[in-house]
């Protein structure tokens, strides 16, 4: 079992024992979906060494039923073809254009918001082109369960202006792609989108 796959198992524990805990009636079960939880933060803290104040700090104790993460992003061609991408300031490496769906906003409001954002670019996001389950690519291994949307969008300005929280914006060829912050997105996932338009399928891809 590699890393990745103990942590989406340590993931579901806890979400058990949160929704134990949010539903538990009696003492005893009460107990027994604390101690659950505090052997899941255990483990969490055993496979990614953040330490257990700041996952319990991070990861507070649910007051709802838990629910995946959605991270919203977009594929961008210039007229040679070649995809836009954001130099994330986190890592300083590449991905597309997007982030955390926040509360209040469509998916399409979000990847409109988020382009113009970190590119400077007003979009229309054309179509819906994957939803990627994190958990089934070789992403690095992270506490959160997240599903991945991502657009195919079209540019209705074209002058570039990188904001605030990005490090830079550029366009880059399909088969000359920059170190990618793989927390974000993969080459793998990238050359499916890509192929995807320039075979015109905007079909949706899911996991």
């Amino acid at each position: 079992m590699n890393d990745t796959e103990l942590l989406t198992l340590i993931t579901r524990l806890r979400s058990v024992a949160d929704v134990g805990l949010l539903y538990a009636k009696n003492e005893y079960d009460i107990e027994r979906y604390t101690e659950m939880q505090h052997i899941a933060i255990a483990m969490l803290d055993n496979v990614t060494g953040w330490g257990v104040e700041d996952i319990k700090f991070n990861f507070p104790i649910a007051a709802d039923y838990p629910t995946v993460k959605v991270d919203v992003r977009g594929i961008l061609l210039n007229a040679e073809n070649k995809i836009l991408l954001a130099k994330e300031s986190a890592d300083g490496k590449w991905s597309l254009p997007g982030g955390w769906a926040d509360i209040g906003y469509s998916a399409k409001e979000v990847i409109v918001k988020e382009f113009e954002e970190e590119t400077g670019l007003q979009i229309v996001p054309e179509r819906l082109l994957a939803v990627f389950d994190k958990k089934m690519h070789p992403h690095p291994p992270q506490p959160f369960y997240v599903y991945k949307m991502v657009f195919y969008c079209k540019a209705i300005s074209t002058m570039l202006n990188k904001g605030f929280d990005v490090l830079d914006v550029a366009y880059f060829d399909i088969n000359n792609l920059p170190e990618l912050s793989e927390d974000r997105i993969l080459k793998s996932q990238i050359e499916l989108l890509y192929q995807k338009i320039v075979d015109g399928d905007l079909t949706a891809d899911a996991d």
